[in-house]
């Protein structure tokens, strides 16, 4: 994991109450300066209070962001007009210690549907977070964030150029596309118009957290959200693609981290979707390869069950011309190859040896439609025993 403190940011994660233990429950990601932002959020039609509440912010195209709070162990979702009424008091409590407007702030919420946030202890997290930001604190804000992840999820650069871009994120279940059970919240000192800002981001979102799996549910919170101060007094142009790589860069590692740490996952794996007509064909066929419980069970046993791919691929929508169809399991940095089915028929293959590459931790299968020529990624895992305990006993 690569982090890097980014000009003119303090952060912070602190304990109010939320989790047990003393763990930390709340971050605070703080500007000097005012931030142009861009957020994507859950495309799910039941949106928690804290998603509505920062979609009516950022309607205003003139908003300057000046800080960010989030909590974990509680979703703020389906709360109804109160927890709309503490998602605000929220932001005005940070608003009131950091010396800014209220709508300069943004919240985020994660964690269990249906209750009421504590507002005590939220109130405390805030006060307790706002009297050690430092500049460094990436890392505990992440962890103030996490709920059933294992790990934090960090990624970071330094551009040439002399800007810098950070971003953390949390994630371990309820991971489908079109936004997943996460939250992420990326920072950058480059000045960049909202615009492009926008761009951007939803540009790389679509190419990362939008072609991630673990389990295939949607969420209510799913937020990510962008903010540039222009601290570093380097101004990024319309169609600078740098600019547009690097987010992607930033983007991609933290939504691989989240498949990485799936909840009971063992096996982080590719599907790689190639001969389509069109990137949204072979996007679309590998999303319903990486969804599919029956291929997750197989990564899980480490069985090189071609025959759930291809029928995966087969529901997918997709007018796939099965007679076209060729498909190879490979190691991560493809120097081991089996050539699974041919025309869509098996081929004769090593099967042990193929079964052994399944043992390791991460591996791909590369599905050619051959029927044109493009191509889509998607990152997936394997369910376990674990992913059915974790989420089994979630509140119990």
């Amino acid at each position: 994991m690569t982090i890097h403190s980014v000009k003119g940011f303090r952060v912070a994660g602190a304990h109010g109450g939320l989790k047990p233990d003393n763990k930390p429950d709340i971050a605070l990601i703080t500007s000097d300066l005012p931030c142009r932002a861009a957020g994507v959020f859950t495309t799910n039609r039941i949106k928690a209070a804290p998603v509505l509440y920062d979609q009516s912010v950022l309607s205003d195209p003139s908003a300057g962001i000046r800080a960010i709070v989030a909590n974990a162990g509680n979703a703020n979702a389906c709360t109804g007009e109160q927890g709309m009424t503490n998602t605000r008091l929220t932001a005005e409590h940070a608003a009131g210690r950091l010396g800014c407007r209220p709508d300069e702030v943004l919240v985020l919420s994660t964690g269990v549907i249906g209750v009421q946030l504590p507002m005590e202890a939220v109130i405390k997290g805030i006060d307790a977070a706002a009297e050690v930001l430092d500049a460094e604190a990436w890392e505990g804000a992440n962890r103030a964030i996490m709920t059933t992840d294992t790990r934090p999820k960090m990624a970071g650069i330094i551009n040439e150029e002399g800007y810098t871009i950070t971003g953390i994120a949390k994630g371990a279940g309820m991971i489908a596309p079109n936004m997943a059970t996460m939250l992420a919240i990326i920072a950058t000192d480059a000045d960049v118009p909202r615009a492009v800002l926008t761009d951007a981001l939803q540009a790389a979102v679509k190419k990362s957290f939008n072609r991630i799996v673990v389990d295939g549910d949607m969420s209510t919170n799913d937020t990510v959200l962008l903010l540039a101060n222009g601290a570093s007094g380097v101004t990024i142009a319309e169609g600078d693609a740098q600019f547009q790589m690097a987010i992607e860069q930033v983007c991609t590692l933290l939504a691989q981290s989240i498949v990485r740490d799936g909840e009971g996952a063992t096996r982080f794996v590719t599907i790689e979707v190639a001969g389509a007509p069109t990137t949204a064909q072979a996007e679309a066929v590998a999303q319903s390869i990486a969804r599919s419980p029956l291929c997750k069970t197989a990564f899980y046993g480490s069985d090189p069950n071609w025959g759930r791919i291809l029928c995966a691929a087969g529901y997918s929508g997709i007018d796939i011309q099965p007679d076209r169809l060729s498909l190879w399991l490979l190691d991560p940095d493809y120097s081991l190859s089996y050539h699974l089915v041919e025309g869509g028929r098996p081929r004769d293959y090593d099967e042990a040896a193929a079964i052994t590459l399944m043992k390791q931790p991460e591996w791909v299968f590369r599905l050619d439609l051959g029927m044109g020529q493009e191509a889509a990624k998607v990152w997936t895992c394997d369910f376990s025993y674990e992913y059915v305990t974790i989420n089994g006993h979630y509140r119990t």
